[in-house]
């Protein structure tokens, strides 16, 4: 009956009061907000529930205090300040009872943090709590302690979180372990004080003490390396203990997770294992049959089992294991890619990349599983798939594999389509033995997914091309087929039309038919009917229009008959709506037209382009999009990226060798024909006819750079036509003329030499280039010239890029700098090759 009338009382009591005085109850206020339809109700609300409370605060209502903050703590919660009620937190921690003092630390914990200067009140409290007799209160203190806890409270403290770790209170030393871990985490210097105390707690029975106590070890190891090595010398017997004990135990209703004896202990163990067995090879040894047993007894048909297995993978992975050990677990990941788990297949596929590098041969047994993964149904999947194919193709297996790629390509999304064209196109130009099952591949990409093969890879497929002379009339007759089924496959249709107009005739002729090859029938209206058809059908894009005409072009040449339909084809875009093909147009029907006598001449086959200097250049030129995406800000080619205050130079010597008004009009000297300044004038082959006399000076410029571009200057041009005409021809020996004179017949025996005088090929105020030169013996045609590049003002030249220019009849191959920084003052420089080849060398100059 009292029991009744104390509920009546107390319901009367509720009705009483105002929905927002300051005895309001916190389930009252969570419904009037909640009612709120608007979020101006919502914040009117707010704001008289926060009035009601700072007059409590300012009446010392203390009956009310721990329901103010309960309130406190929701309104913190949905986004409000609640900063004015910062010290009724310390009132509750301060207050003899327990329900105050845990609304008051939890109100510590959730509206203060470590920056606040109010914390600093707290310690005492803090302090004597830890001292309490009470074990929930000193819970509660371990518990705020391990949540907001500063340097400075961490080095007050930390005597009183030691001494807690030795009670006998099972969740008092639980709380203790991890309070210690935020003591470390602040303070590095007090691991020392926690080593012997982690390491004693791994003996304990009661499996949340070990996980805290295992994770404090972890934070030691991280923290110290002392504390790494005293660990590995005392911890690593009991973390064997506990994963063996907790591997076969009996069912334990408290801890089994899915049939699984505390699978989280598992995992915290093997972490630890993981850590201390890195790059020890004893305490790896020590580890390798519990792993083992581990591996093989947990189940896999459970989530918790297979979270096990891959962290029991990992430790393997990343200890001192044996071969068989790792073996073992690469299989493990094996069986992970067969399950229906996507999440579980994407963690396998990744750590199958880590290990590839350990053990590539065991993940190669797994081929075939990762080879289905390309072909997931999920995106993540099959991008993460096709990068460890990647990685897994070698020179014996790079054919089966690019196989089963290029068949998947015919089924692929469209989405995936660029991902996996890239791949296979690396594939087969990396590890390509033989050119014609290099030609076979790219041309079934080209096939199958020829919208999605960028420009560099079809450059390069035509520079292999022009270079395989016996493929290139299977190589046509190939396109020619792949033309006619896949017409609407860009890239195809670009090397095709290419390839057409240049050997039409191999296609029309079947030359070149290789073993096996079935001969087809061509005439010469066919293959201008399949180009015609390729520019009707792709007129839209300028480049395969273009090369659409260029083709056309050609065949004119080659088939004299169809010249008349090819001169009506092209005379079609004259009005095209796209400048370049109107522009080809007018031109090529103008060549058609009028200029029948050097067509044929005009229209000869390419020369063959060089493979090597291609591939150079190829990777070079990736090499620079790769560093200049990863630089902020990008610099412009040439360009000097100077320090932040640095004055750029006036002059800009290094940027554009090929300016050669860059430091003003160059000077003039006078020089005899044999002084080193013409060795460069040699370098092009044109000095071995002098203008001059030896003993009269030219008033030629000795301009090195303008030199370089230039093929010869006649006699008019570099003196007065009487002196060029009267004076006898003055020969040049070849030890001077680096390249061969293109037209001096006459050479010096006895003055053959590789090397030559080093010369400064240009210096300005800010930049010194010099030049050294060795011909290479036996091959008069082949010159090597070694630039070396000093910096002579006081700031460093960075993101440093040299580049040259020569004429169509010399070969330049530059190899990689030494450096992309120059050395300011003169303190070191920047050197770099150059290979020069002059096809035309000992032939006269017209």
């Amino acid at each position: 009956m009292d029991t009744v009338e104390k509920i009546v009382e107390d319901f009367a009591s509720d009705i009483a009061m105002t929905p927002f005085s300051s005895g309001t109850r916190l389930r009252d206020m969570i419904r009037a907000i909640r009612a709120c339809k608007t979020a101006a109700e919502e914040r009117a609300v707010v704001r008289r529930e926060c009035a009601a409370i700072r007059t409590a605060i300012s009446e010392n209502e203390p009956e009310l205090r721990h329901r103010n903050m309960a309130k406190l703590m929701f309104i913190h919660m949905l986004g409000y300040p609640t900063h004015f009620a910062q010290m009724e937190c310390l009132k509750l921690i301060a207050a003899a009872g327990y329900p105050e003092k845990r609304v008051g630390y939890l109100g510590l914990m959730l509206l203060l943090d470590e920056r606040q200067e109010v914390l600093m009140l707290v310690t005492n409290s803090l302090k004597q709590d830890l001292n309490h007799p009470n074990q929930f209160i000193v819970g509660l203190a371990l518990c705020a302690l391990g949540n907001i806890c500063s340097a400075e409270m961490a080095r007050d403290l930390s005597p009183e979180v030691e001494r807690l770790m030795r009670s006998r209170e099972v969740n008092t030393k639980k709380k203790a372990a991890l309070c210690s871990i935020r003591i470390v985490r602040k303070v590095p210097d007090l691991a020392e004080n926690f080593m012997a105390l982690a390491a004693s707690l791994l003996k304990e029975k009661h499996h949340g003490v070990l996980i805290s106590a295992i994770q404090l070890c972890t934070e030691l190891c991280k923290a110290s390396k002392d504390a790494l090595e005293y660990l590995r010398k005392n911890c690593i017997e009991g973390l064997v203990r506990i994963l063996r004990d907790v591997s076969n135990s009996s069912y334990a209703p408290e801890y089994d997770v899915s049939g699984i004896a505390d699978p989280f202990l598992h995992i915290r163990v093997l972490k630890l294992m993981r850590i201390l067995g890195q790059g020890d090879a004893d305490c790896s040894e020590y580890m390798n049959d519990i792993l083992a047993q581990v591996a093989t007894k947990t189940e896999s048909n459970k989530n918790a089992g297979n979270a096990i297995l891959y962290e029991c993978v990992q430790t393997i992975m990343g200890i001192e294991a044996t071969s068989g050990l790792r073996v073992l677990a690469i299989n493990i990941l094996g069986r992970f890619l067969s399950n229906r788990d996507n999440n579980i297949r994407y963690v396998a596929l990744n750590m199958l990349m880590r290990a590839i590098a350990v053990d590539a041969l065991a993940v190669q047994r797994h081929r075939t599983t990762i080879l289905e993964c390309v072909k997931d149904a999920d995106a993540s999947i099959r991008k993460r798939a096709l990068e460890l194919v990647f990685l897994l193709v070698n020179d014996t297996n790079v054919k089966p594999l690019t196989k089963e790629l290029i068949d998947y390509l015919s089924i692929a999304d469209p989405d995936f389509k660029g991902d996996l064209t890239a791949k296979i196109c690396s594939i087969v130009e990396k590890f390509s033995q033989e050119k014609l099952w290099y030609l076979d591949q790219m041309i079934k990409v080209l096939s199958l997914a020829g919208n999605h093969v960028k420009d560099d890879v079809c450059h390069a497929l035509i520079v292999v091309l022009s270079n395989a002379s016996e493929l290139q009339g299977y190589s046509v007759r190939s396109l020619y087929k792949a033309l006619q089924a896949y017409g609407k496959q860009g890239s195809l249709v670009r090397v095709a039309v290419w390839c057409i107009g240049e050997y039409g005739e191999m296609l029309v002729n079947n030359f070149g038919m290789l073993d096996g090859e079935e001969p087809i029938t061509v005439t010469e209206s066919g293959a201008v009917d399949a180009v015609e058809i390729a520019l009707n059908r792709h007129s839209a894009d300028a480049t395969t229009g273009a090369m659409c005409l260029v083709a056309l072009l050609k065949l004119s040449s080659r088939f004299p008959s169809t010249s008349e339909r090819v001169k009506q084809i092209v005379a079609r875009n004259k009005e095209n709506v796209v400048l370049e093909l109107q522009q080809r147009s007018i031109e090529f029907s103008s060549i058609i037209q009028r200029h029948q006598s050097i067509r044929s001449s005009l229209l000869e086959r390419m020369p063959v382009m060089d493979e090597a200097s291609y591939l150079v250049k190829r990777a070079t030129a990736t090499q620079a999009t790769i560093s200049a995406d990863k630089l902020a800000p990008t610099v412009a080619p040439g360009g000097l990226k100077l320090p932040n205050g640095v004055a750029k130079p006036t002059s800009a010597p290094l940027v554009d060798l090929l300016d050669l008004s860059s430091d003003g009009a160059p000077a003039s000297t006078t020089t005899s024909a044999t002084t080193p300044n013409d060795f460069l004038q040699d370098l092009l082959g044109i000095g071995g006819v002098s203008t001059a006399t030896a003993g009269v000076p030219s008033t030629a410029s000795t301009d090195i750079l303008m030199d370089l571009l230039s093929i010869g200057s006649s006699p008019s041009q570099n003196g007065t036509p009487g002196q060029a005409e009267s004076k006898p021809v003055h020969a040049v020996p070849e030890a001077i003329d680096l390249l061969g004179s293109l037209s001096s017949t006459t050479s010096v025996s006895g003055l053959e030499k590789t090397a030559h005088p080093s010369i400064t090929a240009f210096q300005s105020a800010t930049l010194k280039i010099t030049f050294d030169f060795k011909r290479q013996p036996g091959n008069p045609r082949e010159t090597t010239i070694h630039a070396t590049f000093t910096n002579l003002t006081s700031s460093t030249y960075t993101d440093f890029i040299f580049q040259a220019a020569v004429p169509k009849f010399i070969q330049l191959k530059l190899d990689p700098a030494s450096g992309n920084t120059v050395p300011a003052n003169g303190n070191g420089s920047v050197t770099q090759g150059l290979n020069v080849t002059n096809n035309q060398q000992g032939q006269a100059v017209d």
